[in-house]
């Protein structure tokens, strides 16, 4: 049986990293932790500006982080579709890694600005997604995308295309 690997992800808005997180998480023993899912179900309400994001994310990442090595030590591979566009909220993925030793791997989706805009307006036709970017959310969140340098100590998958 293969080690658990933690699956993460750095990419902007629309990059089609939930995309792909799904498709990993369809390999047995393998699950799901979608930030934007539990986002929704525990601070929708909260969630109006970038600070408020910043706020329950760190709630969130602060409960979820135990949960995710636990499973690890389990044998369960962990699909963590949480943003990782920034050195700070790499750094929390980096201590889940370190604690656990557990194999890993940042999928890093870098799609152009124009590629990631069509596809976040075709999300929010659908609107089956929990949250609906503007363009102007877009542009602000994406001023702090930072791809991971080699001294982050990752094992990064870079993806041409995804979905």
């Amino acid at each position: 049986m293969p080690a658990p690997t933690l699956h993460l992800f750095c990419g902007k808005i629309a990059a089609g990293k939930s995309t792909l997180a799904a498709k990993l998480a369809q390999a047995p023993l393998s699950v799901l932790i979608a930030e934007d899912a539990w986002l929704q179900a525990l601070f929708a309400e909260e969630l109006k500006t970038g600070p408020d994001y910043l706020r329950c994310a760190f709630k969130l990442r602060s409960a979820v982080g135990d949960h995710v090595a636990e499973l690890l030590g389990a044998g369960v591979s962990v699909v963590l579709d949480f943003q990782g566009n920034t050195i700070e909220s790499r750094a929390w993925m980096r201590g889940i890694i370190d604690r656990t030793g557990a194999s890993h791997q940042l999928h890093l989706l870098a799609p152009p600005d124009a590629v990631c805009l069509a596809r976040m307006h075709a999300r929010n036709a659908q609107g089956d997604h929990p949250f609906a970017a503007t363009e102007a959310q877009f542009h602000r969140f994406s001023k702090h995308f930072i791809p991971p340098a080699p001294e982050e100590g990752f094992n990064v998958v870079s993806h041409d295309d995804v979905g």
